[in-house]
């Protein structure tokens, strides 16, 4: 059995999984093509590390390392002569996890307008983007969820996300207010968009692509002084997730605190997560919730509470 058979079996067992493995399924197809060229049947670590050292940036070369250990560890399994490479083999990372920064009110406001001004003037793309920062910032979608949206799965009841991270299907209810914004985003679609299932489309009449809507994200946060140079850390497409998570958590210590897991449990559906350990992932301490924290705490230590 060759490795591209081998790659085809992994793929299959992480897609019954729930696991979409597009991306990845690219790269370790690629590292088969490399390895079968030469004639090898086994996967040699000096091999991997040097195939993964040819990637485009140390970043991508960590990515391609780490997907292909994962694969030699399943496939040693079955056979110890395929050899895992260390984890550091191309470096290590400067951090795991760049820390989220929670826009405010005024900052997502600032970058919907900012979005009104992108080029071409008269076009479909600076109401899809204004469109698309809101639509985010109130529900927490995924940017892959957004920019798969089809208009039939705008609804009356809310959004109908479908096929997402995990093959997960579910209704995301809107606000009357969100709601209003995406039929009047809509109307103006009709008008400027062009045919096409794709709710959101730039002036090239395509879809909006998730890379691309992360990239014009970042240079509207430079635009509006909410972000430095190219090399300089600042806020990114995914904090409006975070943002949602943290919001609607302050929201439900301040309306009802005794019914916080609950919450926790709903908000964990909402935002099409798996188990509930995904969305404490994108929760993090404010002061809204510190301050919610010492009351319940200076409670319980006068016996106020059990």
């Amino acid at each position: 059995m060759s490795i591209v058979d081998h790659v085809e079996r992994y793929v299959a067992l992480k897609r019954h999984l729930g696991n979409k493995y597009v991306q990845n399924e690219r790269i370790l197809l690629a590292l088969a093509r490399h390895v079968s060229a030469r004639g090898e049947a086994v996967l040699r670590a000096e091999r991997i590390v040097s195939w993964a050292g040819t990637a485009s940036s140390p970043a991508q070369a960590r990515r391609r390392l780490g997907v292909a250990r994962r694969f030699v560890l399943w496939l040693r399994a079955e056979d110890d002569r395929h050899e895992v490479p260390h984890r550091d083999a191309v470096g290590r990372p400067r951090e795991d996890r760049p820390p989220p920064r929670l826009p405010s009110d005024e900052e997502i406001g600032m970058l919907m307008e900012a979005a009104l001004r992108l080029p071409p003037a008269g076009s479909i793309t600076p109401h899809t983007l204004h469109c698309v920062i809101g639509l985010m910032a109130a529900t927490g979608l995924r940017r892959a969820e957004v920019c798969n949206l089809r208009i039939d799965d705008v609804t009356a009841d809310g959004l109908t996300v479908r096929e997402t991270k995990f093959r997960k299907s579910r209704l995301v209810p809107l606000l009357p207010s969100t709601s209003e914004a995406v039929h009047r985003y809509l109307g103006i679609r009709k008008r400027l968009g062009g045919p096409g299932e794709h709710v959101f489309v730039l002036s090239t009449r395509r879809p909006l692509h998730p890379d691309v809507l992360s990239g014009m994200y970042i240079k509207l946060a430079r635009r509006v002084g909410l972000r430095g140079g190219p090399e300089e850390p600042g806020p990114r497409l995914h904090d409006l997730r975070h943002r949602f998570a943290v919001r609607s958590l302050e929201q439900a210590v301040a309306t009802d605190r005794g019914r916080v897991n609950r919450h926790i449990l709903a908000l964990s559906t909402y935002l099409g997560h798996v188990n509930v350990s995904s969305t404490y992932w994108y929760l993090q301490a404010t002061p809204v919730l510190m301050r919610a924290i010492a009351s319940d705490a200076e409670d319980m230590h006068r016996g106020a509470r059990p």
